[in-house]
C-alpha cells in the first residue's frame, strides 16, 4: 500500500433518512426505492391546463342543452311586439254582400196521391195481368182479371129469370085489366077481380127482385176485373197469374194519381218557423246533376216531441227522373239580406264559440265573437258580431301591428 491516496469517484449523496445496519444475526432487507416523478418540460404544463379548460366548457354546454331539451327552466312566450318588432300586415274590410238565407233538409221522392189497389170482390184466382210497373194507365183500365167462370153462369141464369118474371108480370097485368073491363057488366065477381089484381102486383114485385139479384151478380162479375180508379202511373205490381186474391188482402197494385210527385222530408223546429207555403225550393237527386224546381206545398201541423222535427212537402212537376223512393236534398230560400261574408279560414272556433280577429282603432288585434248563419261559395255568412266595416287579419289576440297603406287603385 502506498502512501499516496487514490482518487475515489463522486458518490451519490447519502440519504438523510434512517440508516439500517446489517449485522450477522439480522437478515438482509431490501428497501423499495421511490419511483422517479415524471419529468415535465416547461411547454407541456400550459398545454394541459388549456385542455382541461376546454373540456369543462364543453361539458357545461352539453348539460345546458340537455336541460333545455328536457323542458327545464321557466317557459316564456313573447309576442313579436314584445321583442321589439311590429309586423307589417295587410288587412281587408269585408263590407256587406247580398246573401240569401236558406233552409236545407233531406228526404225522399214520393207520389203525391199513392193509391193502393186490391181485390174488392170474392176470393178468386188471378188468371191474367195486363200492366207492369211504370205503365201509364187511364181511369177504368183493366189491370188484372180474376177467374169469373162461376159468376158468369149465375148472371146468365138471373138474366133468364128476369125475362121470365117480366113475362109473367105482363100477363098478370093484362088479365087484371080485362077483369076491370067486365066488372061493370057483372061477369066476374069482386073476389075474382081482387085476386087478379093481387097476382099482377105480385108478379110486378117479382120482376124487381130478380132484377136486383141480377144486378148483384153483375157487380160481382165486374169486381173480377181489377181496374184503375184514376188516371196515373203504376208504381208497383204484386199481382201474378195463378195467385189467389182475397178480399181486403195484399195490395196488388199502387198507382200514382195523375203522375204527380213530391218530396217529403223533415226540418228542424227553428227552421220550420222560417219556411212558408209557396216558397220556391230546389231539389237535388243523387246521381243527377240538374236540379228540379218546386215549391213548398205543405207544412206539418205538429212537431215530434222526441226529434223536434216537423214534416214538409215540396210539390214537383212530373218527370221520369223523379222516381218515388229516391233520396233527395232540398234547399228552400227563406229570405234575402245584406250580410258580411268572410273567407272560411278567417272564422275560427274554440270552446267559447266562433270568433274572428280584427284590427281595432289602436292597431291592435282584437278577438270578436260572431254568429255564423251559413256558408256559400263565396265564404262564411256572418249573422251577428260584425257590421262589415271592421279590418281583419290573421294574427294573435293582443298583438300590436302596423298597417300597410292600401295599393293605388285598390277597391
Amino acid at each position: 500500500m502506498g502512501t499516496t491516496p487514490e482518487l475515489i469517484p463522486d458518490a451519490p449523496p447519502v440519504p438523510s433518512g434512517p440508516v439500517t445496519w446489517i449485522g450477522r444475526d439480522r437478515p438482509f432487507e431490501r428497501v423499495a426505492e421511490p419511483e422517479p416523478a415524471l419529468a415535465m418540460t416547461p411547454l407541456e404544463a400550459p398545454r394541459r391546463r388549456w385542455q382541461w379548460t376546454v373540456g369543462a366548457v364543453a361539458g357545461l354546454l352539453v348539460l345546458a342543452l340537455a336541460w333545455k331539451l328536457m323542458g327545464g327552466g321557466p317557459k316564456t312566450q313573447t309576442t313579436l311586439a314584445e321583442r321589439g318588432g311590429i309586423p307589417l300586415v295587410s288587412v281587408i274590410v269585408p263590407g256587406q254582400q247580398s246573401v240569401t238565407s236558406s233552409v236545407n233538409f233531406t228526404g225522399a221522392i214520393a207520389a203525391r196521391y199513392d193509391m193502393p189497389i186490391a181485390n174488392e170482390g170474392d176470393t178468386g184466382r188471378i188468371v191474367a195481368v195486363y200492366v207492369e210497373a211504370g205503365d201509364h194507365v187511364k181511369r177504368g183500365q183493366v189491370l188484372a182479371r180474376i177467374d169469373d167462370s162461376v159468376i158468369v153462369q149465375q148472371v146468365n141464369r138471373l138474366e133468364a129469370s128476369l125475362e121470365q118474371a117480366r113475362a109473367q108480370a105482363a100477363l098478370s097485368a093484362a088479365e087484371y085489366k080485362r077483369a076491370q073491363g067486365v066488372e061493370a057488366a057483372g061477369a066476374l065477381s069482386a073476389e075474382d077481380i081482387e085476386k087478379r089484381r093481387a097476382t099482377a102486383v105480385t108478379d110486378a114485385a117479382n120482376v124487381k127482385v130478380v132484377a136486383a139479384q141480377l144486378a148483384e151478380a153483375q157487380a160481382r162479375l165486374a169486381r173480377t176485373r181489377i181496374t184503375a180508379p184514376v188516371e196515373g202511373t203504376v208504381l208497383t205490381r204484386k199481382a201474378e197469374a195463378g195467385q189467389i186474391a182475397n178480399p181486403g188482402g195484399e195490395v196488388l197494385f199502387r198507382v200514382a194519381s195523375g203522375g204527380e210527385v213530391e218530396m217529403r222530408g223533415q226540418i228542424a223546429e227553428q227552421d220550420l218557423a222560417q219556411v212558408k207555403i209557396g216558397q220556391a225550393a230546389t231539389v237535388y237527386l243523387t246521381g243527377i246533376e240538374r236540379p228540379f224546381t218546386g215549391q213548398v206545398r205543405l207544412l206539418g201541423a205538429i212537431i215530434d216531441p222526441q226529434t223536434r222535427l216537423g214534416d214538409i212537402r215540396i210539390a214537383l212537376k212530373p218527370d221520369p227522373a223523379l222516381r218515388p223512393g229516391a233520396f233527395a236534398r232540398a234547399v228552400v230560400a227563406v229570405s234575402q239580406s245584406q250580410r258580411p261574408v268572410l273567407p272560411q279560414t278567417a272564422v275560427m272556433a274554440d270552446a267559447g264559440g266562433s270568433y274572428v280577429l280584427i284590427v281595432n282603432s289602436t292597431d291592435k288585434v282584437e278577438r270578436r265573437p260572431v254568429r255564423v248563419a251559413g256558408t256559400t261559395d263565396r265564404g262564411v255568412i256572418i249573422a251577428a258580431g260584425l257590421s262589415g266595416s271592421e279590418r281583419g287579419g290573421f294574427l294573435r289576440d293582443g298583438e300590436a301591428v302596423k298597417v300597410a297603406p292600401a295599393a293605388a287603385g285598390a277597391t
